[in-house]
């Protein structure tokens, strides 16, 4: 009786507010990426790659002399779409390796894993994109634009990294496994391909060139070279936070409905 009175008059755990179980999440992520020395590398090699690869092979055959001017946008998002993608391995890894099973039983919102996962994923992002353009510097890379639209490139940067990191994370939340989770995501990794980041879209199939005008990256990156060379951004600037907040949005409330049905696999 004494101990079933003791146990009923027990206090309720305290639950962990939402920020401090955010940060922890942020930590945890970031050190699961610095641990990760092979895969923080590869996110930003491959894109280097890319662009030495236009550049120095294709560059002579596609615009010439100022080409790298033209293309730098195009492997920024490029470098984003490849640092962001392993976050829908990370967070599937979570799903069947039996940590957000523990998560469950914490006296936490559980489901700030995945904010966790996101902002750390904006973090690394930001840093792989300033070592990009680094070397896209080193390479040649002039361009025109001063303290306000440097302020707005990293700002759409951001808002596309944040977009199509909480994608990833969806994507990562409902693939049966990590490998599935990549291969899922690899199919959003195209879509610069098919946009104007590496030739004007003018030049591109009749056919294709208005799929490449309205998807969503290509307005992020033509506001991005407009800001980058001093040309008029134009509609592009509205039109590319309109597509990072959509997504986001559809990204956020496709997260909410199916976490809380989502049971650790």
């Amino acid at each position: 009786m004494t101990t079933a009175t003791t146990t009923l008059s027990r206090p309720a755990p305290r639950t962990v507010s939402v920020p401090a179980s955010s940060l922890a999440f942020i930590g945890r992520s970031m050190r699961h990426s610095l641990r990760d020395g092979e895969g923080l590398l590869m996110a930003i090699a491959l894109p280097v790659m890319l662009m030495l690869l236009f550049t120095t092979v294709f560059g002579g055959a596609i615009q010439g002399d100022g080409y790298i001017d033209y293309v730098v946008p195009g492997i920024i998002l490029t470098c984003a779409g490849f640092g962001a993608s392993g976050v829908a391995v990370s967070v599937s890894r979570d799903m069947t390796a039996g940590a957000m099973k523990r998560y469950r039983t914490l006296p936490i919102v559980s489901a700030t894993v995945l904010v966790g996962h996101t902002i750390a994923s904006l973090a690394r992002n930001l840093v792989a994109t300033a070592v990009v353009i680094g070397v896209a510097f080193a390479m040649g890379f002039r361009p025109g634009a001063g303290p306000l639209e440097w302020l707005a490139v990293i700002g759409l940067v951001a808002a596309y990294v944040l977009a199509i990191t909480a994608l990833f994370a969806f994507i990562g939340l409902v693939a049966g496994s990590p490998e599935a989770a990549n291969g899922y995501g690899f199919v959003l990794l195209f879509l610069p391909y098919l946009s104007s980041a590496f030739v004007p879209i003018a030049t591109m199939p009749g056919w294709l060139q208005p799929v490449a005008t309205h998807q969503p990256v290509t307005p992020i990156i033509e506001a991005l070279r407009a800001l980058l060379l001093g040309g008029e951004v134009g509609p592009y600037g509205l039109v590319a936070l309109a597509w990072c907040a959509g997504i986001l949005l559809v990204a956020a409330l496709l997260t909410r409905w199916r976490f809380p049905r989502t049971s650790a696999r």
